[in-house]
């Protein structure tokens, strides 16, 4: 960190405190030329990601949406909350881990597709039905085959 006072790029963190409710990190620090002290404050940067649908449209991601059709998912399964939470929580980290700028609905789709089935099948073959809009019988049958071959 760079000395205000005399521009040396040697510092020392004297002190390192907590603020803004955990989101910032306040820092003393003290120029080893110099020897004055001065305040920097480390912040996470928060790059948004947005979510490419298959329209082309973009709309910044969102992880309570994404919640919301988990819980639709699972409405009637003896899901708990907290699995749910855990579900989202592990699919967001997935995409910031990324590093992407960009991610398709369909890579999310396909990540919330591999969460529902470790959780339960009813609600992995609900999600699916929807989210790959099966639009006749077989093709949902041939899902459910899929799903009965991985089982054995």
């Amino acid at each position: 960190m760079k000395c205000i006072f005399c521009g040396c790029e040697d510092s020392k963190v004297i002190d390192s405190r907590s603020a803004d409710e955990g989101r910032t990190i306040r820092r003393r620090r003290e120029c080893i030329r110099c020897g004055k002290r001065f305040t920097t404050y480390e912040t996470i940067e928060d790059t948004p990601v947005l979510v490419v649908k298959a329209s082309g449209m973009r709309q910044a991601y969102d992880p309570q949406k994404l919640k919301n059709g988990i819980i639709k998912s699972c409405e009637k399964r003896p899901v708990s909350l907290n699995t749910i939470d855990d579900m989202v929580s592990a699919i967001t980290k997935r995409i910031y881990n990324s590093m992407e700028q960009e991610i398709s609905s369909k890579k999310i789709g396909e990540m919330v597709m591999e969460e529902l089935k470790k959780v339960d099948e009813v609600a992995y073959v609900r999600y699916a039905s929807v989210y790959r809009s099966f639009k006749d019988i077989p093709s949902f049958m041939e899902e459910l085959q899929k799903l009965m071959e991985n089982k054995n």
